[in-house]
C-alpha cells in the first residue's frame, strides 16, 4: 500500500483531534493509501517534541516553512490560529501539497480567496475541516433530505452554545483576540451552524446578524494586566436561503449550563428533523403521514447508517473524535480518487462570505446580501 506522508501544523487542541483520526482510521476502515504520521510542527521545540511523542507522530519541527518544502510530504494539516492559516496554506499549495485546514478558512474573505486561487493555480487538492458534517446522524439527515423524505424545506434554526468563557476572570487567550481569531463566536462556533445549514438546506443569500460582547476586558494570560476583547461574545443572525427556506443562527459562548449545545431543527413540508450534538448518536425524525403525534428518536449506530459499518455493534455509541475519523477517510479517498473533497476552500469562501455580511449587517443594523 502506497503511504501518505501527513505533516500536522499545530498540535494543541485541534491538533490532537486530527491526530488520533490519522492514527485510528486505518484500524477501522480499508483504506487505499496508508496514512503515515511523518511530522508535526509547533513553535516551541520541548513542547512539540512531546506532543510528537505523545500524539504518536515520527518526528518534531519548529519551522513549518522547512516541513512543506519537504518532498516526502505529501498531506499538510494547517491546525493553527486563524491569523496563520493564509499563509501556510498558499506555501503548502505552491509546494504541491494537499491542503487540509481547520475552519473557519480564514480571518477574512480576502485571505479566504487567496488560499482558493493559491490551490486552484497549484493544482492542488484541499480540504476544509467541518467535522459535524460526518457525524452519522447529521450525515442520515443529509440523506433524508436529499431523497425527499421530509419534503420541501421551509425552517433551518441553528444553535451552538457553549459556557467556558461566563467567568469575568477568565484570561484573554488567543480565541478572544480579532488579530488571532478573526471574530470570537460567530467565526468560532456559528460558522458550525452555518456550514450545517449549506450542507443540509442549501446556499444562504441574505442574512441579518446582530453581534454583543459582554465582557470587554480580561486579564492576560501571563497575569500582567488587562487588556481589551475586541471580538463577539455571542451572534444571532437571520437567514434566507436560495431555495425559498427561513432560518436563524445562534452562537454564543455565555450561555452557563451548555457546554457543547450543537443543535439544529430542520421543518420541512412533510416532516422535520432535530439533532443535538450533546445526544450526536440520535436524529430526532417527524413525519406527517401516520398518526404517531409526534417525534421518533432514530439511534443513527446501525451498520446502514454512514459511516458506522466499520465501528461497534448496534447501540454501541460513537464519540465526537469520530467526525474527525471520517473526515480523514474521506479525504484519503478523495486523494486516491484526485477528487476535489467536500467541504473544500470553495465552501470556506462561501462560509467566510455569511459570516462577513452579518458582521457588516450588524454595523448597518439591516439586511445584506451574500455574495460569494
Amino acid at each position: 500500500m502506497t503511504k501518505l506522508n501527513v505533516a500536522l501544523i499545530g498540535h494543541q487542541f485541534m491538533g490532537s483531534a486530527h491526530s488520533n483520526a490519522w492514527r485510528q482510521v486505518g484500524a477501522f476502515y480499508d483504506l487505499p493509501l496508508e496514512p503515515h504520521l511523518a511530522v508535526v510542527c509547533g513553535r516551541n521545540r520541548e513542547t512539540t517534541e512531546a506532543a510528537a511523542n505523545r500524539l504518536g507522530w515520527a518526528e518534531a519541527s519548529t519551522s513549518w516553512e522547512e516541513v512543506i518544502a519537504r518532498p516526502d510530504i505529501d498531506v499538510v494539516d494547517i491546525c493553527t490560529p486563524g491569523d496563520s492559516h493564509a499563509e501556510i496554506a498558499i506555501a503548502a499549495a505552491a509546494a504541491g501539497k494537499t491542503v487540509f485546514c481547520e475552519k473557519p478558512l480564514a480571518n477574512s474573505v480576502e485571505e479566504s480567496r487567496a488560499m482558493l486561487a493559491a490551490a486552484e493555480k497549484a493544482g492542488v487538492l484541499h480540504m476544509l475541516c467541518h467535522n459535524y458534517r460526518r457525524a452519522p446522524a447529521v450525515a442520515l439527515a443529509k440523506r433524508m433530505i436529499d431523497a425527499g423524505e421530509i419534503g420541501e424545506i421551509r425552517h433551518y434554526r441553528g444553535a451552538y452554545l457553549q459556557d467556558w468563557i461566563v467567568d469575568p476572570n477568565f484570561p484573554r487567550v488567543w480565541r478572544l483576540e480579532k488579530s488571532k481569531a478573526g471574530s470570537g463566536a460567530l467565526g468560532d462556533i456559528a460558522s458550525h451552524s452555518l456550514d450545517l445549514a449549506r450542507y443540509l438546506v442549501g446556499e444562504i443569500s441574505e442574512v441579518c446578524g446582530m453581534l454583543e460582547t459582554f465582557i470587554r476586558e480580561r486579564p492576560l494570560e501571563d497575569g500582567s494586566g488587562m487588556a481589551p476583547v475586541d471580538v463577539d461574545d455571542a451572534a444571532l443572525a437571520m437567514l434566507r436561503f436560495d431555495c425559498g427556506a427561513i432560518g436563524s443562527v445562534e452562537g454564543s459562548r455565555f450561555c452557563p449550563g451548555r457546554k457543547n449545545y450543537n443543535r439544529f431543527e430542520i421543518n420541512g413540508s412533510q416532516g422535520s428533523l432535530v439533532f443535538d450534538l450533546e445526544r450526536m448518536n440520535e436524529l430526532e425524525v417527524y413525519r406527517e403521514e401516520g398518526a404517531n403525534g409526534g417525534f421518533r428518536t432514530v439511534l443513527a449506530t446501525d451498520p446502514s447508517h454512514p459511516y458506522v459499518e466499520a465501528w461497534w455493534p448496534p447501540g454501541h455509541i460513537l464519540g465526537y473524535e469520530h467526525t474527525f475519523t471520517h473526515t480523514v477517510l474521506d479525504l484519503i479517498h478523495a486523494i486516491d480518487r484526485e477528487e476535489l473533497p467536500s467541504p473544500n476552500f470553495g465552501d470556506g469562501v462561501r462560509n467566510q462570505c455569511v459570516l462577513d455580511e452579518i458582521e457588516k449587517s450588524h454595523e448597518s443594523r439591516g439586511w445584506r446580501q451574500v455574495e460569494a
